[in-house]
């Protein structure tokens, strides 16, 4: 006569593997969301400063054209042409 003896260690590593495989999905989640919300406060610092810059230049060629208007009418007003 045999006698057999289930356990249930199949089972068990499956649960176990199961759970180990959602823990690192949820971890590697978390990481990506992390990382992708960094880049973009990243992105928007250097977006920000970016045109903050573009906006300085603009506004030192606008003034460099007043600069030339205003020199120019002076010499006009003055006789100097």
């Amino acid at each position: 006569m045999r006698f057999e003896v289930k356990t249930d260690q199949r089972r068990f590593s499956e649960y176990f593997s199961e759970i180990f495989l959602v823990a690192c999905i949820l971890f590697f989640g978390v990481l990506f969301c992390n990382l992708v919300f960094s880049l973009q406060k990243i992105s928007r610092y250097y977006e920000t400063n970016y045109l903050c810059n573009l906006i300085l230049v603009e506004n030192h060629q606008i003034i460099l054209k007043i600069r030339k208007v205003i020199n120019q009418r002076n010499k006009q007003r003055y006789g100097i042409l």
